[in-house]
């Protein structure tokens, strides 16, 4: 049997899955849910009820980098996994870990009333977007000239903060960053990962 991955289009964590499944050449079975009414078949696999979840050989991986591991275990024909690993970490570390919850705060305002989208857009300028800056002043990838996986796995996320007010992104002084964004988002590769499908009903 293939293995069958639980997706969700526009979900940043099942973008990156994806990505690395389609890059190691993974032939899957997609499975498109519905956030609303996720399918029995998904929650009896995975309780949590959160995409990704990749069902392969017997197991479960309920995690999106666990996948993006999985998948590069698998093939790696361009060496995404040849990189620092603890410099790797504490790119990861930030983006899932203080960005992520930056960017919520960030894309849902009215959720949070007590803050301020300006004081929210500092935030990000300090934690992410000069860090990278920084980096891509040496190189066109976060970690050198060649892509890796970690270029994959932050990248969902910063375009998903770019589209929340696409006008103040473009007012923000990090040309290097917004060219890296623009090469994933043009990428083939980021293109045959966004097809549409039909939901997956049990």
């Amino acid at each position: 049997m293939k293995p069958i991955l639980y997706s969700y289009r526009r979900c940043p964590y099942a973008m990156r899955a994806r990505m690395a499944l389609k890059y190691a050449g993974i032939e899957l079975e997609h499975r498109e849910i519905d956030l609303r009414n996720k399918p029995q078949s998904m929650l009896l696999a995975s309780p949590k009820g959160t995409v990704p979840v990749l069902c392969v050989d017997g197991i479960v991986l309920e995690q999106s980098l666990e996948i993006m591991q999985w998948a590069l275990g698998k093939s790696d024909p361009d060496g995404w996994g040849l990189v620092d690993h603890s410099i790797a970490q504490t790119w990861i570390e930030k983006n899932d870990g203080p960005f992520k919850i930056l960017l919520d705060q960030y894309k849902y305002p009215n959720r949070y009333l007590d803050l301020q989208s300006e004081k929210v857009l500092s935030a990000v300028n300090d934690l992410m977007l000069i860090p990278m800056e920084t980096s891509l002043q040496d190189s066109q990838y976060l970690l050198g000239s060649k892509m890796t996986w970690v270029d994959v796995a932050i990248f969902p996320f910063i375009r998903q903060f770019a589209m929340v007010q696409p006008e103040t992104f473009n007012t923000l002084p990090f040309p290097l960053t917004k060219k890296w964004l623009d090469k994933q988002i043009e990428s083939a590769l980021f293109l045959s990962v966004m097809d549409k499908y039909p939901t997956w009903s049990d």
